[in-house]
């Protein structure tokens, strides 16, 4: 089964951006949907936002993924991501990739 997950996005540069996941970052591709921008929420599947979508449908979502994974899905990690885009701090470290 596949799943796209709800996520907000933090920062965007080209077609790269970092998305808020409930807490948890994740550096994905935007290609698919090149008119997001920070602050917008997107479906994030396979490392590529599939598609833009408003705050209410993502938080929406969300409370479904709380109801069919309970606990699993606490124990993930994180907080819900505010109305407002978080901001990373400057020169974050990187991985060997370069992400």
């Amino acid at each position: 089964m596949c799943l796209a997950v709800p996520a907000q996005v933090v920062e965007k540069t080209g077609d790269d951006a970092v998305v808020d996941l409930q807490g948890n970052r994740l550096r994905i591709s935007t290609a698919l949907t090149p008119e997001v921008g920070i602050g917008d929420w997107v479906l994030v599947h396979a490392g590529f936002s599939i598609t833009h979508l408003s705050e209410a449908d993502a938080r929406e979502t969300w409370d479904y993924l709380r109801q069919a994974l309970g606990d699993a899905l606490t124990e993930a990690g994180g907080e819900p991501a505010g109305p407002e885009p978080a901001v990373l701090p400057p020169n974050r470290p990187q991985d060997e990739s370069g992400r």
